[in-house]
């Protein structure tokens, strides 16, 4: 299979030609390419930089630098993204299990990190790319087998091992290692693996996550730690929100969170917080469960008839799976954060959020997204007859299922029966065993409760 493109300074000559003299290429669509003069870092002559801005479908606008120098012809490609750093970062995970995986667009920024988690195989924040899987796959193993001549000489032990590393990577280029996952981490929030439409579950995944101080630290950002602001025995009055100083995860300027503690009736105490940035209109709403971890995960099958079902109550917390179906979307958990609301109301959020994410946020309206955006014409149809349907369930137009997988059994649907606390004849609620994958996910092998202190 060829590569997404053999070089980005190809992309740019295929997707606009040279500026003209006063910056613009004309035409109604314009696409201008700048051309910088810069030193180049071999010969320490003047070369040429080339800047394309464009955008990526699903993901956002990027700027692509292909810099060549003529005297030594020494050239570097790579992207940047042409915004700024993201609320949050961001996890990808795929899949791959057939040849046409390969071909899964990939944007990998100067901070991201590239794990082939099979290969134990970690490529560290570096260039940014943009490229596919096997082009990503092509590049990690070619660089390690450029300096197996060196190791063989100098450090045969780590030499067999590489070579190892080196034999697996081009089976699985060859099509003869599947199963097996990559996964792309980005701080910023500014890296992507495309997703494809007849995705199932646990074949793409994102997942959003609050940055760490040291990652904030290592992107520039200046971070300050959040002070509780609780009674003099340091416990939360239920019902009563409270207030406490933090940091805008979007401009780093100071706002306040908020938080209050409620009981969901028939089920459990839970926290609600909200943070709100006047700088910048950052909002952020989460739901946190508490109290101990069940014996068993819950799973929860719910049939939407009629509106008054959309307008059930609904927490899905953030170790939830959500799965539609009749409508093929499959929402892995983490990807929505904790969320209270109603069906149609967690419905909504999905649509605008994967509608964001395929035919780009950034675009003016909705139509002129669709016209601007570079999908295959049957993949956008497939997205188009995908989002149809999610329309028509919203509105209560089209009958469907809501099932929730929630290993910690924190997630809860409102039931209509004459007894709140069991299920009506549209709902049913079932226990299961967490499966080992789930209980190395959630940390709980790992978890000691009895006899710590000895340790």
């Amino acid at each position: 299979m060829p590569e997404l493109f053999n070089t980005i300074g190809e992309k740019v000559e295929q997707v606009a030609p040279t500026a003209a003299a006063d910056g613009t290429t004309g035409g109604d669509d314009e696409k201008v390419v700048e051309e910088i003069e810069s030193l180049c870092m071999n010969c320490e002559e003047n070369g040429m930089t080339r800047l394309f801005l464009t955008k990526i479908p699903y993901f956002r606008e990027v700027i692509i630098m292909s810099f060549s120098c003529d005297k030594c012809g020494f050239s570097n490609n790579e992207i940047q993204p042409a915004g700024t750093f993201q609320l949050k970062g961001a996890r990808y995970e795929l899949r791959l299990t057939a040849m046409p995986d390969f071909e899964r667009q990939v944007v990998k920024s100067d901070t991201a990190t590239v794990k082939f988690i099979e290969l134990d195989l970690e490529v560290p924040a570096g260039k940014g790319q943009l490229t596919n899987v096997e082009g990503l796959l092509t590049t990690v193993v070619d660089d390690l087998a450029f300096g197996q001549e060196q190791r063989r000489e100098q450090t045969p032990e780590v030499y067999a091992k590489v070579e190892e590393v080196i034999a697996r990577g081009r089976k699985m280029l060859a099509g003869e290692g599947f199963p097996f996952r990559v996964a792309v981490d980005d701080p910023a929030g500014n890296s992507f693996i495309a997703p494809d439409p007849r995705d199932g579950v646990g074949k793409w995944e994102k997942r959003e996550y609050l940055r760490t101080p040291e990652q904030n630290a290592a992107l520039g950002l200046a971070d300050t730690g959040p002070s509780n602001d609780l009674d003099e025995d340091g416990n939360i009055i239920p019902d009563q929100v409270y207030q406490f100083p933090a940091s805008c995860p979007g401009c780093m300027h100071p706002c306040t969170t908020n938080m209050k503690m409620v009981d969901i009736p028939h089920f459990r105490q839970v926290v609600i917080m909200n943070t709100t940035c006047d700088d910048c209109g950052y909002k952020f709403n989460d739901v946190k469960t508490g109290g101990e971890i069940p014996e068993k995960g819950r799973k929860v099958t719910l049939k939407i008839k009629t509106a008054v079902d959309l307008a059930r109550d609904i927490l899905k917390s953030e170790s939830c799976a959500l799965e539609c179906p009749e409508l093929s979307l499959s929402v892995n958990p983490g990807t929505l954060g904790g969320r209270f609301t109603t069906v149609e109301g967690l419905l909504t959020q999905v649509r605008d959020d994967l509608h964001n994410q395929i035919f780009e946020a950034d675009a003016d309206t909705e139509a002129s997204a669709r016209r601007n955006d570079s999908l295959a014409s049957d993949e956008k149809k497939r997205w188009d007859e995908f989002f149809d349907d999610l329309n028509a369930a919203v509105k209560g137009e089209k009958e469907f299922t809501i099932i929730l997988t929630d290993p910690l059994a924190s997630s809860y649907v409102q039931s209509l029966a004459d007894d709140p606390s069991q299920p009506d004849e549209q709902m049913t609620v079932e226990e299961y065993d967490r499966t080992d994958e789930e209980e190395e996910e959630l940390g709980l092998k790992d978890m000691k409760t009895e006899g710590y202190e000895e340790d």
